[in-house]
């Protein structure tokens, strides 16, 4: 099997894999914060050259906490039992930040979603990120594929 990218990263700056039920699930959201918008503007990106406010434009509508807390809902039924674990610590967590343009609701359950995405990442699951990601998109019908 092909080493993900955070294994990659790892091996080139001689960082010692950690056991991932170490980590708070605030921490899996700060990464996975960070991986969500990769993906996101990769697709945007990949789709081609496009002035680059309109870019950031269609990749805010999508990262936004309201669009994941969607997210989230609408495929929430496809999580494995370890990623709806991983969801319910997340939302659960006391986040030492404000939502800025969300609710507390919302924002409570894009941090879950964050740390969904953080586990797999962490666990070196690009695979099944794109695939969360891709039924999300489907699911609440946004316009970034086409």
């Amino acid at each position: 099997m092909e080493a993900g990218l955070n294994s990659y990263l790892n091996g080139k700056f001689n960082i010692e894999s950690k056991d991932i039920r170490t980590y708070s699930p605030l921490t899996l959201a700060y990464i996975g914060d960070a991986i969500f918008d990769v993906v996101v503007r990769s697709i945007l990106v990949n789709k081609g050259n496009t002035a680059v406010n309109k870019l950031h434009q269609r990749a805010s509508s999508v990262v936004k906490a309201p669009t994941q807390a969607k997210m989230a809902a609408a495929i929430m039924d496809e999580f494995t039992e370890e990623e709806a674990d991983w969801y319910r610590r997340g939302r659960n967590s006391k986040p030492h930040t404000k939502a800025k343009n969300a609710t507390t609701m919302d924002y409570l359950e894009a941090t879950g979603f964050e740390a969904v995405m953080g586990y797999l990442y962490l666990t070196d699951d690009m695979d099944r990120i794109c695939e969360l990601v891709n039924m999300g998109i489907e699911a609440l019908d946004l316009d970034i594929l086409e």
